[in-house]
C-alpha cells in the first residue's frame, strides 16, 4: 500500500510480515527435525550383515584364537630369551674361569689335580648343554609365534576376501535404502509444495494471509534447501526438474495473469470516467498516484503539470475542483484538502474531447 496506508496501519502490515515469518520459522525447525528423523524409519544396514553367517563367526573366533595364541607365544618367547641369556651368561663366566683354572694347571704341572680337571670340565659341559637347552626353548616359542601370527595372517585374509565379496551387495543396499529415504523425504515436501502454490494462488490476500505466507516460505525451504543435502547423486535431477514443472507453471500462470488484466484493462478504460472512479479502491488509487502513474491504466503522468487534469492514455479524471472553495483538488481524495468540504459536492472539468 506505500504511502497511501496510514501510520498505524503500516505498523500492523509489518507486525503481520513479522508473523508471518515467525510462524515459518518454526514450521521450518519442525520440518528440518522430521526430515533428519526420518533415516530413522529404515534399519542402518552394515557390512557385516552381507557375510556369510555362519563362516564369518568362525573367521573372527580363529582371528581371536591367533591373536590370543600370538600373546601367549610372544610372553613365553620373552621369558625363553631371558633363560637363554642367563644360561650364556653363566656358560660364559664357567668358562673363562675353566680356561685361567687351565693355565694355573699347565704352570704348575701337579698330576694331582687331574680329576678336579675333570669335574671342571663336566661342569662346562653342564653349562653349554643349559645354554642349549634355553636356545632351543626360545626357537620353540618363536616358530609358535610365527605360527600363531601366519594363521591371524590366514584368518584375516579369509576375512577380507569374504568382505569384499559381500562389499557390492552391501553397496547395493545402501543406495536402495538411500533412495527409498529420500523417496520418504519428498513424499513429505512435495505435497507442501503443492500446498503452497494453491495458497499463492488462492488465499495469499486472504484474511489470515501471515500464515498463508508463512507456509509458503516453509515449504519453499523444505523442498529447496531441507532436501538438498539428502538428495542421492541422482537426486539433482528431481530437484531441476521439479524447478522446470514450477516453472513452467508459474510461467503459465503470470501469462494468464497478464492476459486477464490486459483484458480487464480494456473493460474499465471503456467505462464512464464516474464509474471507473467509484470503483477504484482508494489506497490504490494513491499508491498509484504516489508513483506519479495513472491509477486507471498505471501509465506513467506528469501530476505536477497544473494542466493535466485528464489521462492522455485512457481519460480518466485526474483533478477536479472543490464545490466549495473551487480549489485545484485530486480527484481521488475524498475531502478538499483547502476546506475540507466533502468530495461529494467536487464540481468535475469538462471532460476532454473524443
Amino acid at each position: 500500500m506505500g504511502k497511501a496506508l496510514r501510520w498505524s496501519e503500516k505498523w500492523f502490515h509489518r507486525g503481520l510480515w513479522l508473523v508471518a515469518f515467525v510462524f515459518a520459522w518454526f514450521l521450518v525447525g519442525l520440518g528440518s527435525t522430521v526430515v533428519g528423523d526420518l533415516p530413522q524409519v529404515e534399519q542402518q544396514r552394515t557390512l557385516d550383515d552381507f557375510l556369510d553367517p555362519q563362516r564369518a563367526p568362525q573367521v573372527r573366533q580363529s582371528i581371536e584364537a591367533a591373536q590370543r595364541a600370538a600373546r601367549e607365544a610372544q610372553d613365553a618367547l620373552d621369558q625363553a630369551q631371558l633363560r637363554h641369556q642367563a644360561a650364556q651368561a653363566n656358560h660364559r663366566a664357567a668358562r673363562d674361569t675353566f680356561g685361567n683354572w687351565l693355565n694355573t694347571r699347565q704352570a704348575t704341572q701337579r698330576p694331582e689335580q687331574d680329576p678336579e680337571l675333570i669335574e671342571r670340565t663336566r661342569q662346562l659341559d653342564s653349562y653349554r648343554q643349559t645354554e642349549r637347552d634355553a636356545l632351543a626353548a626360545v626357537e620353540v616359542q618363536q616358530q609358535a609365534e610365527l605360527n600363531a601370527r601366519q594363521a591371524q595372517q590366514r584368518a584375516q585374509d579369509e576375512l577380507h576376501q569374504m568382505q569384499e565379496d559381500a562389499r557390492q551387495s552391501f553397496e547395493s543396499a545402501v543406495r536402495a535404502q538411500e533412495l527409498r529415504v529420500f523417496l520418504y523425504r519428498l513424499a513429505l515436501t512435495l505435497p507442501l509444495l503443492v500446498a503452497a502454490g494453491w495458497l499463492f494462488a488462492k488465499q495469499r490476500k486472504s484474511t489470515y494471509w501471515p500464515f498463508v505466507w508463512g507456509f509458503i516460505f516453509f515449504a519453499l525451504f523444505a523442498f529447496f534447501v531441507e532436501l538438498v543435502p539428502y538428495l542421492p547423486s541422482y537426486g539433482g535431477y528431481v530437484r531441476y526438474l521439479v524447478g522446470i514443472v514450477l516453472t513452467v507453471i508459474g510461467g503459465r500462470y503470470a501469462i494468464q495473469a497478464l492476459q486477464r488484466y490486459l483484458e480487464r484493462q480494456q473493460q474499465t478504460e471503456a467505462l464512464p470516467d464516474r464509474q471507473r472512479r467509484q470503483e477504484l479502491d482508494y489506497d490504490l488509487a494513491q499508491t498509484r498516484l504516489a508513483k506519479g502513474v495513472c491509477p486507471g491504466c498505471e501509465r506513467v503522468l506528469d501530476l505536477k503539470d497544473p494542466k493535466n487534469d485528464f489521462c492522455p492514455h485512457c481519460g480518466m479524471g485526474l483533478h477536479n475542483r472543490c464545490g466549495a472553495c473551487q480549489t485545484r483538488k485530486s480527484a481521488f481524495a475524498r475531502y478538499c484538502h483547502s476546506c475540507g468540504d466533502p468530495a461529494a459536492r467536487t464540481v468535475a472539468p469538462d471532460a476532454p474531447a473524443v
